[in-house]
């Protein structure tokens, strides 16, 4: 492995106007390929829109829903990554021919797919279909993984998808902001994002708080310094239909550091360079080898029942 330069993205994307969306996917890659990264990160449904899809019906979902990779979407991904030389990860709802829908999020390259992803736990829309399997794929030499959003709130995910090779790991999100029973959580008001030019510091320090980045900072980097990999999160930058969400989108190193970071309060794109030498200098591959599985294999294995609750999407439920 040599070392890489990755971006990461933020953006306001336009619910179910995939023109749109993908016309800021380009410029963004654009700008990163100019800039010199070999790879590009968007968000959760970057394609698509995330949160307009709450109360669609199945066939609502399945006229926004494409075909992975026969759709227009990831052909016209592939156009981007060609015409800019540049790896683009992207997320949009995906269909088959069995009519299930799923949160689906790609890998394409200038000769077309090279991963692709669903959803282990979804849970916008009701007529989603949870995927069944990690994904481990190669870039550039490095070994790398998917896990969208609430993908990542659950450890075993992680450290599957890092026991089955991936040093790099994209997390993909449309996440913060939103009620929880954690203190300090809830939504940040539409109107600071819209006064964000003559009153920036007021919306920061709702994007910076409990709401946004200090909760984000209690967990993520322990995904990358338990695991020994690196994070490339990504995370939309203001309204998401009627949520307003803080991007911050970052690289984190297997160290747990943070060392790129969209800080706009805008479109933006953060660049960071990985190396592997990291890998084996971190603590989490020393922890790693240091694993005793013959102790926990049954515990961690045992049967269990998938009980699955989104607080601020279910207000009242426990």
């Amino acid at each position: 492995m040599k070392k890489l330069k990755i971006a990461t993205a933020q953006f306001e994307n336009k619910s179910n106007d995939k023109a749109y969306n993908l016309s800021v996917i380009e410029d963004l890659s654009r700008q990163a390929a100019q800039a010199g990264a070999k790879i590009i990160s968007f968000h959760e449904c970057s394609i698509t829109g995330y949160t307009f899809a709450r109360p669609l019906s199945k066939a609502q979902m399945l006229e926004v829903a494409e075909f992975i990779p026969d759709g227009p979407s990831v052909k016209r991904l592939t156009e981007i990554a060609r015409r800019h030389d540049i790896v683009v990860l992207a997320g949009l709802f995906e269909k088959d021919e069995a009519d299930k829908i799923y949160k689906g999020y790609v890998c394409v390259d200038k000769n077309g797919l090279v991963a692709k992803y669903r959803k282990l736990h979804p849970f916008i829309n009701p007529n989603i279909t949870p995927g069944d399997s990690y994904c481990v794929f190669d870039l550039f030499g490095w070994k790398c993984g998917i896990l969208i959003c609430y993908d990542n709130n659950i450890i075993e995910n992680v450290r599957a998808t890092n026991l089955l090779g991936a040093d790099i790991i994209f997390t993909p999100h449309v996440t913060m902001c939103t009620p929880s029973t954690r203190p300090g959580a809830g939504f940040v008001e539409p109107k600071l994002w819209e006064n964000r030019e003559q009153d920036p510091t007021s919306l920061r320090l709702e994007f910076d708080g409990m709401k946004g980045r200090d909760w984000l900072m209690k967990w993520l980097p322990a995904r990358a310094y338990d695991n020994g990999a690196y994070i490339i999160f990504s995370n939309p930058i203001g309204m998401d239909d009627d949520q307003l969400k803080n991007g911050c989108s970052m690289i984190i190193d297997p160290f747990g550091d943070v060392i790129a970071e969209c800080r706009k309060l805008d479109n933006d794109i953060a660049i960071a360079t990985v190396v592997p030498e990291k890998l084996k200098d971190a603590g989490g591959y020393r922890y790693k080898k240091a694993r005793r599985p013959d102790l926990y294999r049954d515990i961690i294995g045992q049967p269990h029942t998938p009980d699955q609750k989104v607080v601020w999407l279910n207000p009242g439920e426990e």
